[in-house]
């Protein structure tokens, strides 16, 4: 089976959103959850947080940031083309009930899947505050949503050119409103800086882990995280962990593990032509 890519969207600078046919696991998505999408037989498997899905179209949508060598390479398909393979949905869902008034931060791409929680968090009820992280204007994406999914949306940027400079405008709203639970969902150093900030609060915060990752199903033992002091696997015990009890150190010290070998593959595969040449 082929997953025929319907919609291509160019979100921001090499930040991209694909909706592909996939029936199956559209039926069975929920929130929080993720996919492993392999490009071509014989590719490597890449692991991205299910954005959307629509069980009536049978479709399922996923974001990517054209960083690596696959994901630069996932960015050349086009619409109406078709990928060798996408497999889910995989990991827990979501805690998804009324908490009462609900901040959702989101940094980078994974603003697009986490806009499904602030939609989620909407429809059960809660009033949603929804803060988008980006490193400047030209980077900001899916504004409009978070707007159509949120009582109230917050920018802030890195360099201040969208919205409040850094983390500034987070701290203003935890010491000037109430807040039930907090979903984060970023780079880590990201979630690890929001975590530490909400915990003198005392607001429950939940994270979206991002280790390396191969198989997703819990076999392999390469997504392994420590939270509370326990080692857990990402992909079955998560995605989504305890932010104030994740030791985020440890996470970013293994997601650098393979750095070099990354950064060499990507520039073999720039070099020698990066194009649609080497699917086969």
């Amino acid at each position: 089976m082929m997953f025929k890519i319907v919609t291509k969207r160019q979100l921001a600078y090499k930040k991209t959103l694909f909706e592909v046919e996939a029936p199956d696991i559209a039926a069975k998505s929920n929130p929080g959850q993720f996919l492993i999408v392999i490009a071509k037989e014989g590719g490597e498997r890449v692991p991205l947080t299910i954005c959307d899905y629509d069980a009536k179209k049978g479709t399922v949508s996923f974001a990517f940031h054209e960083v690596g060598k696959t994901t630069k390479e996932l960015g050349t398909y086009e619409q109406g083309e078709s990928l060798y393979n996408v497999t889910g949905p995989l990991g827990n869902p979501s805690e998804i009930k009324k908490y009462g008034r609900v901040l959702c931060v989101g940094g980078s791409i994974m603003i697009a899947p986490l806009l499904l929680q602030s939609k989620a968090m909407k429809a059960a009820g809660n009033h949603v505050t929804t803060v988008l992280g980006c490193r400047g204007d030209e980077f900001l994406f899916m504004k409009e949503e978070a707007e159509a999914y949120s009582d109230e949306v917050v920018i802030a940027s890195d360099d201040g050119t969208a919205g409040e400079k850094g983390m500034g405008a987070l701290c203003d709203l935890l010491e000037n409103q109430h807040f039930d639970r907090c979903v984060v969902m970023g780079p880590v150093v990201m979630m690890k800086q929001v975590s530490d900030i909400t915990r003198p609060y005392k607001i429950p915060t939940v994270v979206t882990l991002t280790p390396i990752m191969i198989d997703g199903m819990g076999m392999c033992g390469v997504c392994r995280v420590t939270v509370g002091g326990k080692m857990m696997f990402g992909c079955v015990d998560g995605p989504e962990f305890d932010g104030h009890l994740a030791d985020f150190d440890e996470l970013i010290k293994r997601q650098r593990t393979m750095l070099p070998e990354e950064r060499l593959s990507s520039v073999l595969w720039e070099t020698s032509g990066g194009c649609k040449c080497d699917r086969k």
